[in-house]
């Protein structure tokens, strides 16, 4: 996956994350800024290895 689309990914997880929390899902909020962070740590992770 290109770093374009791993970019489009933890923004849209990030953007899904605080429309849930202002919506009031603040479980569902919490595991999607977990999942962004998690997924943003591996794919910098990949990167910096080769």
């Amino acid at each position: 996956m290109s770093n374009f689309k791993k970019d489009i990914v933890i923004g849209l997880l990030f953007v899904a994350g605080i429309w849930s929390f202002i919506s009031g899902q603040f479980i569902f909020s919490t595991v999607l800024f977990a999942t962004a962070a998690i997924y943003s740590n591996i794919a910098m992770r990949a990167h910096l290895k080769g």
